[in-house]
């Protein structure tokens, strides 16, 4: 006689199961909103229908031959002849923590430039895989000039030299002009965070002579949360592979990884690959090819310009006070006295369907925070945002 498939092994008992209805019922239902804040920006749908196609073994050729895609649209964003391009399975932070993990070892001394929450976490990132933390700040809103950043790595002689290009939590823009002269200069690695930046500004990784970038999915590139594009040039690696210890990490170990991607010739099995999601980004990397980036930064910009027209005239002033320091990706608009900023918030969800967020971190209940990014970086989103900060300030009005 069969035994019965879900009879217990000997010893086993098996209780009766129990369905008490409270799990998820039928097809899943999930709104359709604009979003327009920091991050994540609607998907482009051939990105999303990407995600639909039969899956493939993550060491198959044919998905193999689509990983080499990716990197090819990775070099090209990222504006480097470098082979040591990937991604990473993970959102930005995998991305930030890959950096850190393995380009600064224990006892190494890392500057990090901290103006926002971004660089506060990298200083903490640092700091539990055992470095030396040196924190370079300005307050929210500001940027670091080439003679700080000079001083900082003049003073305490770092291994790493951390900034971030795009900060979401105050709206700056990074002026990274000479910076990557001055660490070779001082025998430094440079690594970028480039996280709502990527595809909205310009990078130039070889020109620039950055050695580390990384970014996320969700943002510029308009695809979704689960992919860190990620950069070495050849000091990285070779930093990587000249390191006295393993690095604190086997899950974002890039000597693993980049083995994956075929940095070193072959290919091994690390982790199983996020074949749907690499689908996706092979698909956001064509897009921004197909548009071109001088295309597509112009775009963002003339967006980002249309989105501050209409909030100037309304009487609303950016968070960060210098133009040449703030981000069109990411834009902070400061809150005017007597304004209740959770208030249109809510009213751009509730009445347009529209979200926009609030500060965090530093600017938490300073300013409100508009990303113009991707698919979301085009006329029809940016003037339902006017109207929605019309209405929303109206209404405020009313009610005093």
């Amino acid at each position: 006689m069969a035994q019965n498939a879900h009879a217990a092994r000997p010893g086993e008992q098996t209780p009766a199961v129990e369905d008490d209805h409270k799990g998820p019922k039928g097809v899943i239902k999930v709104p359709q909103r604009l979003l327009m804040g920091p991050g994540p920006a609607n998907a482009y749908p051939r990105v999303l229908a990407a995600q639909s196609l039969p899956l493939l073994g993550h060491m198959h050729p044919p998905f193999f031959a689509i990983m080499d895609e990716i990197q090819e649209g990775l070099r090209y964003l990222f504006q480097t002849k470098s082979p040591y391009v990937l991604l990473v399975s993970g959102t930005g932070h995998a991305g930030m923590e890959a950096a850190i993990a393995n380009l600064l070892e224990p006892g190494e001394t890392i500057v990090v430039g901290n103006n926002g929450i971004w660089g506060t976490r990298v200083a903490d990132m640092a700091g539990r895989f055992r470095g030396n933390v040196v924190e370079l700040k300005r307050d929210a809103g500001q940027t670091f000039s080439l003679d700080e950043i000079k001083a900082a790595v003049q003073e305490h002689k770092p291994a790493v030299l951390f900034l971030c290009q795009g900060e979401s939590s105050t709206g700056t823009h990074q002026n990274l002009a000479g910076v990557g002269d001055l660490c070779r200069e001082h025998g430094v690695l440079l690594i970028v965070d480039t996280v709502c930046s990527l595809g909205a500004v310009p990078i130039f990784a070889d020109a620039w002579k950055i050695d580390c970038i990384y970014s996320g999915s969700q943002k510029v590139l308009s695809a979704p949360p689960g992919a860190a594009p990620l950069m070495f040039g050849q000091r990285a690696l070779d930093k990587l592979k000249g390191r006295k210890t393993k690095p604190a990490t086997y899950n974002l170990d890039l000597n693993l990884i980049g083995d994956y991607w075929g940095w070193f010739g072959k290919r091994s099995y690390h982790h199983t690959g996020m074949v749907s999601m690499w689908y996706a980004m092979r698909e956001a990397l064509e897009i921004a090819r197909e548009e071109g980036l001088e295309q597509l930064w112009a775009r963002h910009n003339a967006m980002h310009k249309r989105l501050w027209d209409g909030l100037k005239s309304m009487g609303l002033e950016p968070f960060v006070e210098k133009q040449a320091d703030r981000l069109i990706s990411v834009n902070t608009i400061k809150v005017p006295e007597g304004v209740d900023w959770a208030a249109v918030v809510k009213n751009a969800m509730d009445t347009f369907n529209v979200e926009i967020a609030g500060g965090l971190g530093p600017t938490a209940g300073k300013c409100w925070r508009v990303g113009v990014m991707g698919a979301n970086a085009h006329p029809a989103p940016v003037d339902l945002v006017i109207s929605s900060f019309q209405d929303g300030l109206a209404r405020q009005k009313r009610s005093l």
